[in-house]
This record gives C-alpha cells, structure tokens and sequence, in this order.
C-alpha cells in the first residue's frame, strides 16, 4: 500500500538553472532582470526550496540581483534591495517550501504599511487570518491569534519588532509553520527549538519594508499555455484619513415623459471620527494582502472577520460575519474551557455539551460575533446597497470601499439612513 503521508516528507529534487533572465525588448532598447537562485545551508548540504505548492512539484526562489525596468512614471525597486527572497534561516525544521515562502511574503506585503506600532500578520495559505497592533509585540500576536485561533493554526507569523520571550511563549502554544521577525532576543530561539518542524527566518532589515510601500516590482502571472500576463504590482495609495474621500456621487435622472436629463447630488452626512478613521485606514491596508472578492471587519487596530476569494459582494461580506461570529465562539469557548467550540459534545457529553455551546452563542450574539462597532472593508465598490447592510445589521459604524459604481447614491443612502459614515479610497484593491 502506498504510504501518502511519505509524499509529505520528500524532498523533490530541484533541477531549475541556477542564473535566470527576463528581458524587456523594445526595438534596440533591452532591459533585462537578472536573477540568481536562492539555497540555505541545511546540516551541511546548500539546499533550495522543499517542493512547490504540492509535493512533486519542483520549485526554486530566485533573488533579483541586477536590472531595472523603466515603465513611464512608475518607480520600480532597485535589484539587491533584499527581503522575503533571502531571509536568513536560523532555524529549518522541514526546510521550507514554496508555501512557506509565499506566505511569508504576502505577511510582509501587509506588514510593509504597518511598521509604525508592534504588529503581527498570520497568514495561511496565502490570506491573513489575524492582523492586529498591539501596544507591545506580545499583545499584537495576541490579538492576531485572537481574531482566527483555529486559522491560525500552521500558518506564517511575520512579526516587525524583534521577538521577545513573552511572545514566543504565546508562539509555542499553537503550531506554527514559519516565524519571521527582524531579530529575536536571548533565550527565544532555545524555546523554538522544541518546536523541531518550525521555520525561522531572521529579516534584520525589515525596517526597509517602508521603502517597499510607495515601489513597485514586476508581478509575473504564468497562464496555462505558457504564456505569462506582467503587471506592474499594487500599492495601495490611501494610507493616512486625509487620503480618504467623504462619499458622494451625482445621480442621473432621466424624465420619463420629456426625456429631460438632470443630476442630483448625493453626500454622506456623517464624517467618520478620528478612531473609526484609524480603523478604516487600518483595515484598507490588510486588504492589500487579501484575496478578492473580499470584504473584512475591523476593531481597534485588529481584524475581526475576514471573508476571502467569493464570486459576489453579498455572499463574501456574509462569509466574514459568519466567520467573526463562529471565531469569537470558540474564543469563549478556548478561554472557559480549554477546548474548542466543536468538540464540546464530545468533551463534556452530548447534553452538557450542548447546553455549553447554546451558553457560548448567546453570548456571543449578544455581542453581534464582535461587530457591534467594527469598521466594514471592501475591496470594490458595493454596486447594491445590500452588501453593506449585511454589516449594518450587525452594528458596524463606518465602512470604507474604492467608489464608483453607478449605485453609489443607494449605497449612501443607506447609509445615512443607518447613520453610518463611509469614505471612498478612489482605489480597488484586487488581489487574485
């Protein structure tokens, strides 16, 4: 019988070129990227990447290390300009994989705006599932641990101060894949050791990750012919409340019996305050690293429901209210009994179980999942007033989202209606 769980601990053998080069060519003009392969030191052995996004699959990380591509007034990063290509392996476990790697740097991509307070980013399979501040590092993990626990579990933890004892000991005491931070204090990595798959990679440059915010790079999107779409990456522009635009919209109205055409102005009439600004700035940034159609929840500097990677508006802003309410379950859940909310039939039996569980969701829905207050984040503009009145009804009090659908003034107009204030960031965020 084939032993499946063997796949997994294989390392495929990497055949890629060590030197890679992509050329831009435009008539006698050439701009070339040159590239080198990336390898660890591993016991004694110069190794690259594990395997790719599946075992079998062959993989390789390449480092930029000479060239630049001069597209009009976009302002691309410099080669040499390392991060995420060459972290510094401290300690390897099952030296790491494409996903590990991926993760790591979608971590970064959200960690690069978020550089001005302690922060963590959990990411997993390539969507963080808890970014929170904190006033120290430690209370940052917490809270990021927080907002998805079970999510949390085996994925990337990008940290952007040098990690302490007291953060690590939080560390330890879920499974984590990958740890990254600009360094880590005396003690923290004998602690890590007992973890033995856990990969730790040290950025002791990490502070360049603002110069990364406003630059871009060339994004390669292979298609399954070969053929490859190049894309210059995003930024996201709206990074402080004065970048943030009050809604508004002029409506075009067509008489019916004269054709006469006119235009009628729509406002939102409440402003957000100077917290629900922070919040909104905030959650816009996380959205950066998120995979559209998506919509968040945000509180006090830390994500409370994330919904990712849905065809429609509607259905991913209630993916994120049904994963904020089952999250902030089972936190109550962890935090009185030390067990998840789903496995508290077969913990205590199936009567007590259940009279737990239906205890734990009046609670929990006495406090609207933790919505009640939260900021509401989309990645494109909601072209019906129904997507944001999933989060409305819930007790949201701002929303931001980029503007600009033909239905704006029914989306403002729900929105005065309900009291809630709402910006424009004049920018889609999408990520696929």
């Amino acid at each position: 019988m084939k032993d499946l769980k063997a796949a997994y601990k294989t390392i495929e053998t990497d055949h890629f070129a060590p030197k890679m080069e992509i050329s831009f060519i435009n008539g006698d003009c050439r701009q070339t990227f040159h590239y080198e392969k990336v390898t660890w030191n591993i016991g004694g052995e110069e190794m690259g990447l594990r395997y790719g996004e599946n075992p079998g699959q062959q993989a390789a990380l390449y480092k930029l290390v000479n060239g630049n591509l001069v597209l009009g007034e976009v302002e691309m990063l410099q080669a040499g300009r390392y991060l995420a290509s060459v972290p510094e392996l401290l300690q390897s476990g099952k030296h790491p994989g494409k996903t590990n790697v991926t993760d790591t740097d979608n971590a970064l991509n959200i960690l690069r705006y978020l550089m001005d307070k302690p922060c963590a980013v959990i990411v997993k399979h390539n969507n963080p599932c808890g970014v929170a501040t904190g006033s120290t590092l430690a209370e940052a993990y917490f809270r990021a641990n927080k907002a998805d626990r079970l999510a949390a579990f085996g994925g990337a933890i990008a940290l952007n101060r040098e990690c302490d004892m007291e953060t690590a000991k939080l560390i330890v005491e879920n499974y984590a894949e990958v740890v990254v931070a600009p360094d880590f204090k005396e003690g923290v990595m004998d602690l890590f050791a007992t973890k033995k798959n856990l990969r730790v990679f040290r950025i002791k440059n990490m502070s360049r990750l603002t110069e990364y915010v406003a630059k871009h790079v060339i994004d390669f999107k292979s298609l399954i012919d070969g053929g490859i779409v190049a894309q210059t990456s995003f930024s996201a522009n709206a990074r402080k409340s004065t970048d943030l635009i009050p809604a508004y919209c002029n409506r075009k109205i067509t008489d019916k019996a004269t054709g006469e055409v006119s235009f009628k102005e729509y406002r939102i009439q409440r402003l957000p305050t100077e917290k629900e600004y922070e919040d909104l700035i905030f959650g816009w940034l996380v959205e950066a690293g998120v995979t559209s159609n998506s919509v968040l929840y945000v509180k006090d500097g830390a994500t409370v429901g994330i919904g990712t990677g849905e065809q429609d508006r509607v259905g991913v802003a209630e993916i994120a209210r049904d994963k904020a309410y089952t999250k902030h379950a089972d936190w109550i859940s962890w935090t009185k009994y030390q067990k998840p909310f789903n496995d508290l039939r077969l913990v205590f039996g199936e009567k007590d179980g259940a009279m737990k569980q239906a205890e734990i969701m009046e609670e929990t829905r006495s406090v609207n999942g933790g919505l009640r207050g939260c900021a509401m984040v989309s990645d494109a503009f909601f072209p019906f007033r129904d997507g944001a009145e999933v989060g409305i009804r819930e007790g949201i009090t701002s929303i931001v989202q980029p503007g600009g659908a033909i239905r704006d003034w029914d989306v403002i107009d729900c929105c005065n209606d309900a009291g809630i204030a709402m910006v424009f960031t004049g920018q889609r965020s999408f990520r696929h």
